[in-house]
């Protein structure tokens, strides 16, 4: 749909300014995801750390030419002569009060998905069985001689892409309803008190559904129970809602709030709930549930057997219900529901290609949020005649399925799409598609009537020094397709959950005042997680700085596009030049270093060059000696401050562009005093050294431990460093896992009692026992102490010891009792088996396991 300026104005309560007209179909918050500025209405939110308003310039020149604002730009008739300012109180207010304004249009079946886990698994589920994509031709076909399967409902569904659930989130996503939309299905997130109540009015649910309860930001809530009362505020006028009633904290909330919808509930225990369920079972791989509705029995399997999964199914399989679909309609479609990715998978690939796997789902919106992924994405690599330079981008894309738009229309949109976020080529796949290869404007397009065909087709053995987007629905087999152009180097993988990682940086930044900076450390190649990706989703979560190790580190990132602050921690002498050719700010922590850098920037001509002052203030590592009270008063001082100022000055080559100093004991109560002793020192040494220079020098002694410990410490920034990683160096508390190592089994083998396993005989069995071998060894980064059982992985989530000596690329571990078989994934660390668990056996700290995974273990990223 598309409004006028003109209405929207009227919509938003804005006071306009310029006379731009014209129509508005996309509406815009993030400026890096541009595509169709012509079209575009940006609304220039205030966050803690940034401002929209800042981007006014950019955007315009790009083609923008609406803009919804907090205040209008000087001289806004000569600035931006062609363009409209809506000026409103709150940007962020307007751009939910016109989501709302959108929503009155529609008298059409929403719902509304709240609860701590599983709101993404439901409302992808949910999708999949009203609108039969995904599910619905295998489905269909199977039971095509039924009554039931000849009524089969394919709705047009409107859903939030992916998890947009947030104040933000949502009303972009309820944007997107249109006149085809027959179900909407909206997630709403909260982490605080007194946000659900905004959500509520955008969403506007007819149907409610409330997932499990978990502890996801508990620490902004005093109780369960209260965070339960918010989310129930999204359903307070809602026709009905489905939740689990065995939840004793959610079933007495419902009652305290004196709901007075349909209550449908479903229960294990209480048979008299409107679903009972009276078994689930597993077999042949999949889970069988029968359930009891409306006095009648009935079943269906999914292809899942987790808890989670069948608990998910069931709440899809009531809200289905009540929307009109038979049992047996539901029963036919729950066996092919697909598993939910709800993160972009980015792998390298084979031929110096890369490749972002999002073939869990085809539709236009999650389309546009798959590309805008890649075209952020600035991908090098090096071609096979040595050169290096920046990928081409490729989207391999399949039909469409069940968009309910004409083709000609669909595969427009998708022209357009490609074209502005920079799609060099194109392949199609598909009947439909292929119908309309005279709309795709790319430099290269090839088409082919499935998959199979492509992958036997000279274009698919040419694929070389791309980057690859795949983009299809299941059907069409592009987990295949994924599997063939993926290169195959070890069956061990660190995967790296990217938005695990951001959600550390802004349970961290939570603690910041706004205007105090961030820099994170991504030395020791991101702390083992591959510092590359980590600096690109740093870079676009616009951290202040990021800081490496040594030269070297920081020319990787460089030429991977990276163009954020970076500082170097340990400078080598013989790295001048090389910082200087790659923009590095070196740590300045000694005379010599300070002689020798003034002496190299000086012989390049430079001036000005940014530097990092270390002090000492009781580390004793490095850094200048800061003199306390009562050696100065003494008259004993050994203070380098001055001699450090006075050589500062008398050169131009470097400039001091910060001064900090690092705790020694922050994670740790017990050193609070030694602390509170390093600050004064570090205060005064820092004062000293502002004092000496006009300019403004950003002062940082807070470490990750520091920001929650001493956040009245923060001074002008922070260092971010175990944190971002997901393990809270206060405690040692898992945050977000950000880094999951995986392997799987390779053999499976009956060893008798009192027989040995491994070098030297160092494993013997006490017990006739069942023994896998798995490719990960000391050389991957498994350290061998934790062998000889004491320590464990998981296989298929149980307690699996190692047995005997860990080898260098295999080691061996006891799966007795266990149901598993070759090829089963095994956890060594990660989301159920904390780092932490390795690091207490070694006792050691987290960061030595986390480093010490080797560069031979192939890693794979995950984004939202």
């Amino acid at each position: 749909m598309t409004y006028t300026i003109e209405k929207i104005t009227t919509l938003i309560g804005a006071r306009r300014y310029g006379a731009h007209e014209g129509n508005i179909r996309w509406l815009l918050t993030d400026s890096r995801s541009l595509c169709f500025p012509e079209e575009t209405l940006f609304f220039a939110l205030h966050s803690k750390r940034n401002d929209g308003h800042r981007y006014i310039d950019d955007l315009y020149r790009r083609g923008v030419r609406a803009f919804v604002v907090e205040s209008v730009p000087d001289h806004p008739d000569v600035r931006y002569p062609d363009a409209c300012f809506l000026k409103v109180v709150n940007t962020l207010a307007a751009l939910q009060r016109l989501a709302e304004r959108h929503r009155d249009e529609f008298n059409i079946p929403i719902v509304g998905i709240t609860g701590s886990n599983g709101k993404t698994m439901v409302k992808e589920w949910l999708y999949q069985i009203l609108s039969g994509v995904g599910c619905w031709s295998a489905a269909d076909e199977n039971a095509a001689s039924s009554q039931s399967a000849a009524a089969m409902p394919h709705l047009r569904v409107t859903r939030s892409p992916r998890s947009y659930n947030s104040q933000i989130g949502v009303p972009l996503s309820v944007w997107l309803l249109n006149e085809q939309t027959q179900v909407g299905l909206f997630e709403a997130g909260i982490s605080q008190p007194g946000e659900m109540l905004a959500l509520h009015d955008i969403i506007q649910p007819t149907i409610g559904v409330l997932t499990s309860l978990g502890a996801a930001h508990q620490e902004n809530f005093r109780s369960m129970e209260e965070k339960c009362m918010e989310k129930l505020q999204l359903f307070h006028d809602t026709e009905a809602i489905v939740y689990c009633s065995d939840d004793d904290i959610v079933s007495r909330c419902i009652r305290r709030s004196h709901y007075q919808g349909s209550r449908l509930s479903w229960s294990r225990y209480n048979q008299e709930a409107p679903v009972f369920i009276a078994k689930s079972e597993v077999a042949d791989g999949r889970c069988h549930v029968t359930y009891v509705y409306q006095g009648n029995t009935h079943q269906y399997a999914i292809p899942f057997i987790d808890e989670a999964s069948v608990d998910n199914s069931i709440t899809t399989l009531v809200v289905a219900l009540y929307l009109g679909m038979s049992p047996d309609q539901i029963a036919a479609r729950m066996p092919y529901l697909e598993p939910v990715a709800m993160r972009l998978e980015v792998k390298q690939g084979q031929h110096n290609c890369i490749l972002i796997n999002d073939s869990y789902n085809s539709d236009i919106h999650s389309l546009d949020i798959a590309l805008d992924f890649m075209s952020r994405r600035q991908e090098a690599g090096t071609s096979a005649d040595g050169q290096s330079g920046q990928l081409s981008r490729t989207l391999i894309l399949s039909d469409i399925d069940q968009s309910g738009e004409q083709p000609s229309v669909l595969y427009a949109e998708v022209a357009q799409l490609a074209a502005k976020r920079g799609v060099t080529k194109l392949i199609g796949i598909g009947h439909a598609i292929s119908s309309q290869q005279h709309l795709i404007q790319t430099p290269q397009k090839h088409f082919f009537a499935d998959t199979q065909q492509f992958i036997a087709s000279p274009e698919f053995r040419q694929l070389h020094h791309e980057l690859i987007l795949l983009k299809g629905s299941r059907r069409f087999g592009f987990d295949q397709l994924a599997e063939l152009l993926e290169e195959k180097v070890h069956e061990t993988i660190l995967e790296v959950n990217l938005d695990a990682m951001v959600d550390n940086l802004n349970y961290y930044r939570s603690f910041l005042k706004p205007d105090t900076k961030l820099v994170c450390m991504i030395k020791a190649d991101g702390y083992g997680a591959g510092a590359v990706e980590i600096a690109k989703t740093l870079q676009e979560h616009r951290v202040d700085y990021l800081a490496v190790a040594v030269a070297d580190e920081g020319v990787t990132l460089r030429k991977a596009g990276i163009t954020s602050n970076i500082m170097v921690m340990n400078p080598e002498m013989t790295a001048f030049k090389t910082m200087f050719d790659y923009d590095l700010e070196p740590e300045v922590y000694s005379f010599r270093l300070l002689d020798a850098l003034i002496k190299a920037a000086r012989k390049e001509g430079i001036t000005g060059w940014p530097v990092h002052i270390k002090l000492d203030t009781g580390m004793h590592r490095l850094g200048f000696k800061v003199a306390d009270v009562s050696e100065q008063a003494s008259g004993a001082s050994t203070s380098d401050i001055p001699e450090l100022i006075s050589r500062l000055k008398h050169q131009q080559a470097i400039i001091p562009r910060s001064v900090f100093s690092h705790f020694v004991g922050s994670d740790s109560d017990d050193f609070d005093r030694f602390s509170a002793r390093q600050y004064e020192l570090f205060l005064q040494g820092s004062s000293q050294l502002q004092a000496a220079f006009s300019h403004h020098i950003i002062r940082h002694i807070d470490n990750s431990a520091g920001i929650e410990h001493f956040p009245e410490r923060q001074l002008d920034m922070c260092r971010l460093g175990l944190g971002l990683y997901g393990i809270d160096p206060r405690d040692n508390r898992i945050l977000h896992t950000v880094s999951t190592l995986k392997t799987t089994i390779l053999q499976l083998r009956r060893v008798p009692k009192e027989e040995t396993v491994g070098y030297s005989r160092k494993g013997r069995l006490q017990r006739d026992s069942l023994i896998a071998a798995i490719p990960i060894g000391y050389a991957d980064g498994l350290n061998r102490r934790l062998g000889r059982g004491n320590c464990y992985c998981l296989v298929n989530g149980q307690k699996a010891p190692y047995v005997g000596n860990i080898c260098m690329d295999v080691a061996m571990i006891d799966v007795t009792g266990i149901d598993c078989r070759e090829g089963d994934q095994v956890e060594i660390f990660g989301d159920h088996l904390p780092v932490t668990v390795l690091s207490d056996v070694l006792e050691t700290i987290p960061y030595e396991v986390l480093t010490g995974v080797s560069n031979r273990v192939k890693r794979v990223y995950f984004s939202s």
